[in-house]
């Protein structure tokens, strides 16, 4: 050890664990503004970048697409913790804020693609930045219904004792944020956020090599180098970006998730302290550098201390408002009611034009998408269903044993984030030589996207079961059944039904994918609504998009209003985990 000076006025030693810090932070940081700055290059959509399929580029191409990654999941946590946290503390705004998500969840890539493409190239004309941004707001799209769905979850399911404690020290909103909703959903907001994560990799391919609306654009990245060695047949191409994929994953889920994943064992709420709790090699060295304890205290520190001041400042300022003061808050409400209305008559203006689009097609093309989204709709469930009967055995298994998770953990993230729908066309080849009926084969198609938001649910729900209660069950030698039914049903219960609202809404997302499938000259077409869209999407054909989106939105809610929400708010009413019993 060497002591290189004096931070804050006192002695410090830094180590070799000091300098490993520093030259990982340093090099990140160069990393992203290398990277970064592909994003801003000349672009027109004739002549965009071209993919190599050459193997050396793909670090590179793993860059670019951990960038857009990381951004959309950034502003996925900006926009779960504003919806999910305003949709569960507001009961008149839940009952619109929760079907709107359920339909926001049920809109295919493909369908917001549509829509952002041609509005971000104008935002940023003869720049790819506008082509980065729909591709962020795609990846976005495939990762934040799943994020928000389980903080809502979270933040509804906080003890009344909790709550009752926080209104008796009258927090203010972002210390009640900070210092009670954000850890009670932090255990569910880290595996939501892995899944949702992993959720980005699923749409990856249809993010990064974009065919909407006769325009076809290519962005340098790992879903585009796929895409093209699908599109040639180069199966040594397609080999070696799963490789790199696999790479990526598993240095993504040490570096990021793993850490995370022990970390937020901090926030559990039990009385006793687990035996074995998860433990991440990357985490240990980072609280034994003296570097990262400096950048977390001086620099994310002063600048939560500094947020806390600025907003106590205008907590204390409302409180000693004046009358004209409370005129301006009049004031300002109008403009937020007259902003809200030309928000809403901007949405009406627009669905009435969607409206005029679908009844140009007629009685025959309304009743063909019912038909098709019927079909969807039996394959949604079904492959929801057979999910459910392996997932929750073994997400317990992973959630209640922490030596177990240590080595099921990468396994599950590789799997769960690994684009699926890159053996699609493989298993359709296997398909075609046993004769396999496609209309059945596409569900298997979609469980491989969307049984992950169930399992992750699971784990998170088997993680967050009190240590207290593990040891009563001990000690009341609950085993078998017995055990399943008195302890581990009821805590998991409310996490199983968010992970299959958000898995049947991924479903119907992933049907696009699932049910059309190519490779070379073979393509094998299962009737549904997903196959539909994919179709229209292609042709640019503008109502038939627009009616497909609406009949599956229609659906997704109909399916969540009178399935999935009576089911999560049973759960909420009975399986509720409290401080202390009424």
């Amino acid at each position: 050890m060497l002591r290189t000076g004096t931070i804050g006025g006192r002695p410090v030693r830094f180590s070799w664990v000091d300098a490993v810090v520093i030259l990982f932070v340093f090099s990140l940081l160069y990393v992203i503004v290398r990277l970064g700055s592909g994003m801003g290059v000349p672009f027109s959509p004739g002549e965009g970048p071209q993919i190599s399929l050459d193997w050396r580029m793909l670090p590179y191409y793993a860059g670019r697409s951990l960038l857009r990654m990381f951004i959309a999941l950034g502003l996925s946590l900006i926009f779960t913790f504003i919806y999910g946290r305003f949709a569960a503390l507001h009961a008149r705004a839940e009952r619109i804020m929760i079907p709107l998500l359920d339909i926001l969840q049920s809109v295919p890539v493909l369908g917001f693609l549509s829509v952002t493409v041609t509005a971000f190239l104008a935002l940023f004309p003869h720049r790819l930045l506008g082509a980065e941004f729909a591709a962020i707001f795609a990846i976005f799209t495939g990762q934040v219904w799943n994020m928000t769905f389980g903080f809502y979850h979270a933040v509804s399911t906080i003890p009344r004792e909790l709550r009752e404690a926080a209104a008796i020290q009258r927090f203010d909103g972002f210390t009640r944020f900070t210092r009670l909703e954000l850890p009670h959903g932090m255990i569910s907001l880290v595996w939501n956020g892995m899944m949702s994560f992993g959720g980005g990799w699923f749409f990856l391919a249809a993010s990064e090599s974009i065919s909407v609306l006769g325009q076809n654009i290519q962005l340098p990245g790992l879903g585009s180098f796929m895409a093209k060695a699908m599109t040639e047949g180069d199966i040594p191409a397609l080999l070696e970006a799963i490789v790199a994929m696999v790479i990526v994953i598993v240095l993504v889920d040490q570096l990021f998730w793993r850490p995370l994943v022990a970390w937020s064992q901090k926030f559990k709420m039990e009385l006793s302290n687990a035996q074995d709790p998860p433990r991440s090699w990357f985490l240990d060295l980072l609280r034994r550098s003296k570097v990262s304890a400096w950048i977390a205290r001086h620099i994310f520190g002063a600048a939560y201390r500094a947020l806390d001041r600025a907003i106590l400042h205008t907590v204390m300022a409302r409180r000693q408002a004046t009358r004209e003061q409370r005129g301006k808050g009049v004031v300002r409400r109008a403009l937020a009611w007259a902003l809200t209305s030309v928000i809403a008559i901007g949405a009406a203006y627009y669905a009435w034009i969607g409206v005029n689009e679908i009844a140009a097609l007629g009685w025959a093309d309304l009743g063909q998408a019912v038909l098709l989204g019927m079909f969807t709709l039996l394959r949604v469930m079904a492959s929801t269903l057979i999910a459910l009967v392996w997932t929750i055995p073994v997400g317990v298994a992973i959630g209640t044993n922490p030596r177990a998770s240590r080595i099921a953990q990468p396994v599950v993230q590789i799997l769960a984030s690994f684009p699926a729908n890159m053996f699609f066309p493989l298993i359709a080849l296997l398909y075609l030589h046993l004769h396999v009926n496609f209309e059945l084969g596409a569900i298997p198609l979609m469980m491989l996207g969307t049984q992950w938001y169930i399992l992750f649910n699971v784990i998170a729900g088997a993680q967050a079961i009190p240590n207290d209660l593990k040891e009563a069950a001990k000690v009341l030698r609950l085993r078998g059944w017995e055990r399943w039914k008195t302890l581990i049903l009821p805590c998991i219960f409310p996490y199983v039904i968010t992970g299959c609202i958000t898995a049947s809404g991924g479903a119907w997302n992933a049907s696009i994918i699932a049910e059309l499938v190519h490779w070379q000259s073979t393509t094998l077409t299962a009737s549904g609504l997903g196959a539909y869209i994919t179709e229209t999407t292609a042709r640019g054909d503008w109502p038939r998009i627009i009616l497909g989106i609406v009949i599956m939105a229609l659906l997704v809610t109909l399916v969540n209003r009178f399935v999935w929400r009576p089911l999560y708010q049973l759960a909420d009413r009975r399986y509720r985990i409290e401080v202390s019993g009424r």
